[in-house]
């Protein structure tokens, strides 16, 4: 990867994401060698400005950034830095050098969950339950999904609502299951909700 240091007089922005939340935590900046540094050791490292030396996040605090990814722009002179945090990022205490809460979104499990059915499909492991579905075919992942639908259905009119969440995660994980074998994705079925949430659409 090349980095164009020399555009500011050495030092290149690093922005500082969580590696699964998506969450920018922090803004700082690099030479070649804290990014040199940050590559070898798998803590990022910075370069401060204001003491004119290098340090590592977390060096006092114990709160590292632990390296996943590093990326340049398409100008070559700024860093995504992708990482995941040993505590909190700020100095302050906080998430983010925002006051922002770094929360994972349990929504985006989905589009992890379907890469992990997908490659159950691949695979076809001996002993899985997935591996089953997608053996009996389409009409056994259908039947399932409106089963697990209708004990949904029975536990939102008489069940309490441990059990709705309990019987609906059954049903949606069949309705991947069933998605992925006619070769679609949950975000599909997403995008479609977005495009209806447009004020123009109008029912097909």
């Amino acid at each position: 990867m090349e980095i164009d240091f020399e555009k500011s007089n050495g030092l290149v922005p690093a922005i500082i994401q969580d590696a699964t939340t998506k969450t920018v935590l922090m803004l700082g900046y690099m030479n070649r060698e804290a990014y040199e540094q940050t590559v070898r050791t798998g803590r990022v490292t910075f370069f401060s400005r204001s003491r004119q030396c290098l340090w590592t996040k977390g060096e006092t605090s114990g709160n590292y950034l632990k390296l996943v990814d590093i990326a340049a722009d398409c100008d070559n002179d700024t860093l995504l830095v992708k990482v995941h945090p040993e505590g909190p990022t700020c100095h302050k205490g906080t998430d983010t050098c925002w006051g922002e809460t770094n929360r994972s979104n349990p929504v985006l499990f989905l589009t992890e969950l379907q890469d992990f059915i997908e490659k159950r499909h691949e695979e076809m492991p001996e002993g899985s339950y997935t591996t089953s579905l997608f053996k009996d075919g389409i009409n056994r992942m259908a039947q399932k999904v409106g089963e697990e639908a209708l004990e949904t259905v029975i536990e939102a009119v008489n069940g309490t609502n441990d059990r709705v969440v309990y019987e609906g995660a059954d049903m949606l994980y069949h309705l991947i299951v069933l998605l992925t074998g006619k070769g679609l994705r949950i975000e599909d079925l997403a995008s479609e909700l977005q495009s209806r949430h447009d004020p123009k659409w109008r029912k097909h």
